[in-house]
């Protein structure tokens, strides 16, 4: 019974404490009666104090919806993010990407092929003229017209009022002020303002004309007033023979300017039987039947023919571009030779036109032309057919590597890379030097173009490498380890990804063509010396075999897998300087030497 009573008496106290919660002044009162009958186990007294918030009550639920609804429907997606930190509606996943369209990508989105390493540059061009035409009407009018649409930009009203002219375009009330006013101005030179007085009309392109009456008096004031073209009387024996003379050194001067500065004439001899045959198709026309049997290329075995023409060390040989009938050689003897490969093995046409040894040659895409740089200074660019020289190009600097553009609508664009260090660019059009590129420490070697012939790689004496963008003078990338040799040669793999480069400390090194331009450290090409010569590296037509002279007589031949020694062949007495896959017959390579020796091998 105490237990229900304690029970009972632990109800009355939690309904006195609702009520003291409820009646907060009554609650005095109650606690009074509460301790008057305390209970023994009754448990301790409990002061519930009301809890007060001063800030007002607002229902902020539908606007945090909406804010966060709009954060989200607005939000721009990125497309190259790993993580989105919402989520997205179907219509932003999928919504279409804005921005520049790359051209080189397949879905247009610019994703790290770029033409700069600043982005993609897109080639412009807009004459000078209607550039300061439109930038001067803006900064005098306020409006200019749009380049890339038919729209104009600027002040609206200024452009209504003056009818849209530019400041070049004068209205015909200013052009006739103008006539009026230059009319009078020559009238008042002349002294006949009353020009009606005297009767006479005066005629304004007499005016102009300085073999008019008109134009001496107006001119009357000049100490050579009055006085026409011609010579006032007869020369005397002595003047005579005195301007005989001078027109006698005049014409020898001139006749100098045509040649060398070491009096060298440019001229040609054709040592074949006839120039055009019976179809009239000239000598330079490649046989119709020309073609590559299979792909797949063979390692050559044995000498098939010998070409012997020059009387000192040969520098250089080229295969005639695409169909390989014709091979060009550049001699120290100052002569550049055309032979014919297919047919007699006989030379076709030498072409004379250098003073000292001619360093490099290359031909033009067709092989109708080439170039030749000499160490005489000069680079000449010549008709193949006739032998003719169309025109010269010097820098006062020796030219080491000249190379064409090989885009063909750029094929009159001349690259010569020069003792001074510089890459030199001509318009063989006007003859003008359009761009220079000068970055080197030391004489530039090679001149490679790659990626589409937007870039260009170059190689010099200061053991280092540069990339540049075709058209702009600054390095994108810079190529030099401590243990880089200088390469005097560089060759293009045929599938245009990897750069074969000559190291003078015996080995070929194999750089990408790619971004970053790296050194392949799997493959490297070594048994061979060519320390202290500039021998050439090539690659055969399928790019499965790399061959390369040294300084032996020897020409190399490596696997492009394995990059195992293949085969080497005794081609020459002293330096083997240089080695050409022939382009259409797979197992054909001509080689030449510094012992003036040609040689063809099968």
């Amino acid at each position: 019974m105490d237990l229900l009573r304690s029970y009972a008496d632990g109800d009355e106290d939690d309904e006195s404490m609702a009520v003291e919660s409820e009646n907060p002044p009554t609650t005095t009162a109650s606690t009074s009666e509460a301790t008057s009958e305390p209970s023994p186990d009754s448990s301790p007294i409990r002061l519930a104090l009301p809890c007060k918030s001063s800030a007002p009550k607002v229902d902020d639920t539908m606007l945090a919806l909406t804010v966060t609804g709009d954060k989200s429907q607005t939000k721009p997606l990125d497309p190259t993010q790993h993580v989105v930190a919402f989520n997205p509606t179907y219509d932003q996943l999928w919504a279409p990407i804005y921005g520049p369209a790359h051209p080189y990508a397949k879905d247009g989105i610019a994703q790290g092929l770029r033409n700069h390493k600043l982005g993609f540059v897109e080639d412009a061009a807009i004459e000078p003229f209607v550039f300061d035409e439109q930038y001067n009407t803006f900064y005098k009018y306020g409006y200019a017209a749009d380049p890339s649409s038919t729209n104009y930009v600027g002040d609206v009203d200024a452009l209504q009022q003056n009818d849209g002219i530019s400041v070049y375009n004068i209205p015909q009330n200013e052009q006739k002020r103008r006539k009026i006013e230059k009319k009078k101005e020559k009238l008042e030179k002349l002294g006949q303002n009353d020009g009606e007085e005297d009767g006479v009309a005066l005629d304004l392109s007499e005016v102009d004309n300085p073999a008019s009456e008109a134009w001496i008096r107006r001119n009357s004031k000049s100490p050579w007033a009055g006085k026409r073209e011609g010579v006032g009387g007869e020369l005397t024996e002595e003047q005579k023979k005195y301007a005989e003379e001078y027109a006698k050194k005049k014409g020898e001067g001139a006749e100098s300017e045509n040649n060398n500065s070491n009096g060298m004439i440019d001229k040609s001899t054709f040592h074949g039987k006839e120039e055009r045959d019976y179809q009239g198709r000239s000598w330079i026309a490649p046989p119709k039947d020309a073609k590559a049997s299979n792909d797949h290329c063979y390692i050559p075995k044995r000498l098939v023919h010998t070409w012997s023409g020059h009387t000192k060390g040969v520098s250089a040989i080229r295969f005639f571009p695409k169909y390989g009938h014709l091979i060009l050689s550049a001699g120290m003897d100052t002569k550049v030779k055309i032979w014919d490969v297919c047919g007699s093995g006989k030379c076709m046409r030498t072409y004379m036109g250098h003073s000292k040894a001619v360093r490099d040659i290359w031909f033009s895409n067709d092989g109708s032309k080439f170039l030749t740089a000499s160490y005489d200074k000069n680079i000449k660019y010549w008709d193949t057919e006739t032998g003719q020289v169309i025109s010269t190009f010097s820098t006062g600097k020796i030219p080491y590597v000249v190379r064409l553009n090989p885009d063909e609508d750029k094929q009159n664009v001349l690259l010569a890379g020069m003792s001074d260090k510089k890459i030199v660019q001509w318009d063989m059009n006007s003859g003008q030097i359009t761009q220079e590129y000068d970055q080197h420490l030391g004489a530039v070697n090679t001149i490679t173009f790659v990626d589409n012939n937007r870039r260009f790689v170059t190689s010099s004496d200061d053991k280092s490498l540069r990339v540049w963008e075709f058209g702009i003078p600054v390095v994108i990338k810079y190529i030099s380890e401590p243990h880089m040799h200088s390469m005097p040669s560089i060759a293009l793999h045929p599938n245009s990804n990897w750069l074969a480069a000559q190291s003078l400390d015996n080995q070929i090194l194999i750089y990408s063509t790619r971004e970053r331009f790296q050194l392949n450290k799997k493959k490297r090409f070594a048994g061979h010396i060519v320390a202290g010569y500039a021998c050439q590296v090539n690659f055969s037509p399928d790019g499965r075999f790399v061959l390369s002279g040294d300084g032996e007589g020897r020409c190399w031949f490596w696997d492009w897998k394995s990059c195992k020694v293949f085969r080497t062949l005794k081609c020459h007495e002293g330096v083997c300087i240089g080695c050409e896959w022939h382009p259409l017959e797979q197992s054909k390579v001509a080689t030449c030497g510094w012992d003036g020796l040609i040689k063809y091998w099968d």
